[in-house]
C-alpha cells in the first residue's frame, strides 16, 4: 500500500516538474541535440594541458623514446573530440540565429586545426609566464613547484587555450573552460581578455579580469585585484548593450597590488604601480605610483582643513 502511494506521489511530482518545462526557454534543452557536452570539453582541456606540460599530470610515463608517440596519440584524440564539440557549439548558435546555410562541420574542423597549430606559440607564452612567476616570487624554489603547485598556472594555461577559441567566435566552449579554471583556482579570467607575455598573478585568489581587458607584457597582479567595468550602457528598453570596450588597459611593466580595483575603459600607463586597496576610475600616467592615503595622512589632511576653516571663521 505504501509503495502504491509512493508511486502515485512520484508520478504526481514528475508531472508537476514536467509542467514547468513547457513554455520555458533557456533552462531546459529538450528535443535538441546540438549542445556541447561539458565533461567532454573538460576532458579535451586536460589533454591539451598534457601537451603544454608533458609529464606533469602523471597520467602517462613520458620518456624521450615515447614522447612523439604520446603527443601524436593525444593530438588525434583532441582533434576528433574538439572538432565534434565545436561543431555542436556552432550548430547551437546557428539554431539561435536561424542560420540554415552554414557548414558547421567544416568550420569546426578548421577551427580545431587552427588551435592545434597555435600550441607551440602558446607553449612559448607559458614558458615566459612560468619564468615571470619564478622571477617575481622569492618563495618559488623551482619551475616544477610553480607548474605543479601554483593555481595561477592552471588559470593562465586554460585562458591561453580558451582565448584562441574565443577569437574564432566559438560559442560556449571558451566560457566552459574559463569557468572550470575559475572554480579550481578562484581566478576569474574571461576568455576575451588579451594578456601579453611574462604575466604573473601572485597568490591569485579573488582576481577578476573582464572580457575587454587588455594587459601588456611584464605585468604582475596580486590577490583580489579587479579589472572590471564601471557601468553598463542600456538600450531604450533597459537591457544591457553588449560589446564595446568597457574594461581597463594595463600597459607594459605595471604592478597592481592586493585588492586594488580598476574600473572602466581607463589606461594604466607603462611602468605604473598601483597600491593595495586602491579604487581607480581614471587613467594613470606612465611611471606613476598610486597610493591609498594612510589613516595618519588622512587625519592630517582633515585636521589641516579644520584649521583653515577656523581661520576663516576668525576673519
Amino acid at each position: 500500500m505504501d509503495e502504491l502511494n509512493d508511486d502515485k506521489k512520484t508520478q504526481k511530482l514528475a508531472e508537476a516538474i514536467v509542467g514547468t518545462y513547457y513554455g520555458a526557454t533557456g533552462i531546459n534543452f529538450i528535443d535538441v541535440t546540438n549542445l556541447p557536452v561539458r565533461d567532454k570539453i573538460l576532458r579535451i582541456l586536460d589533454l591539451l594541458t598534457e601537451l603544454l606540460f608533458p609529464g606533469y599530470t602523471g597520467k602517462r610515463n613520458v620518456t624521450r623514446e615515447n614522447i612523439k608517440f604520446i603527443v601524436g596519440d593525444i593530438l588525434c584524440e583532441v582533434r576528433t573530440g574538439l572538432a565534434e564539440q565545436v561543431e555542436l557549439a556552432l550548430c547551437h548558435q546557428c539554431r539561435l540565429d536561424n542560420c540554415e546555410n552554414c557548414d558547421c562541420k567544416t568550420r569546426a574542423c578548421r577551427i580545431t586545426d587552427q588551435l592545434l597549430d597555435k600550441l607551440p606559440e602558446i607553449r612559448e607564452m607559458l614558458k615566459s609566464d612560468v619564468q615571470a612567476a619564478f622571477d617575481g616570487d622569492p618563495a618559488a624554489k623551482s619551475f616544477e613547484e610553480i607548474i605543479i603547485g601554483y593555481p595561477y598556472i592552471t588559470a593562465i594555461a586554460t585562458h591561453r587555450i580558451a582565448h584562441e577559441l574565443y577569437l574564432k567566435d566559438v560559442p560556449l566552449i571558451p566560457r566552459i573552460m574559463s569557468e572550470s579554471a575559475h572554480s579550481k583556482t578562484g581566478i576569474d579570467i574571461h576568455p576575451g581578455a588579451r594578456i601579453g607575455r611574462n604575466f604573473f598573478i601572485d597568490h591569485g585568489t579573488g582576481v577578476v579580469i573582464g572580457e575587454t581587458t587588455v594587459i601588456g607584457d611584464n605585468v604582475k597582479l596580486y590577490q583580489g585585484v579587479t579589472l572590471g567595468a564601471l557601468s553598463f550602457p542600456k538600450d531604450e528598453r533597459g537591457r544591457i548593450i553588449k560589446g564595446g570596450k568597457r574594461h581597463p588597459t594595463i600597459e607594459n611593466d605595471v604592478t597592481i597590488y592586493a585588492e586594488a580595483t580598476i574600473l572602466g575603459d581607463v589606461t594604466i600607463g607603462a611602468g605604473a604601480t598601483i597600491s593595495g586597496n586602491a579604487w581607480i576610475k581614471k587613467s594613470v600616467p606612465p611611471g606613476v605610483t598610486v597610493a591609498v592615503a594612510t589613516p595618519k595622512s588622512l587625519y592630517a589632511r582633515l585636521q589641516a582643513r579644520g584649521d583653515r576653516q577656523k581661520n576663516k571663521d576668525k576673519k
